[in-house]
């Protein structure tokens, strides 16, 4: 019954007309562009880790070629 009369009063309510104020806009713009920026890096951070993974392993190769000691044995 209290559901009923709770639809019942919000569809035939009128307008308010009441003042949000720039606040409101501002906070919702601030955390629109943290979940865009969020977005971005975690897209470019899989699409960067390949390259990343890429050059480490060329970077090894040098070493490697540089030191041709082998490693200690243990």
């Amino acid at each position: 019954m209290r559901l009923l009369l709770a639809l019942i009063l919000i569809a035939f309510s009128g307008s308010a007309f009441a003042y949000i104020g720039p606040g409101a806009g501002v906070s919702f713009l601030g955390s629109i562009w943290a979940v865009l920026i969020g977005i971005v890096l975690a897209v470019a951070a899989v699409l960067i880790w390949p390259i990343r993974y890429m050059i480490r392993r060329m970077r090894r190769r040098v070493d490697n070629a540089k030191d041709p000691t082998p490693p200690p044995a243990e």
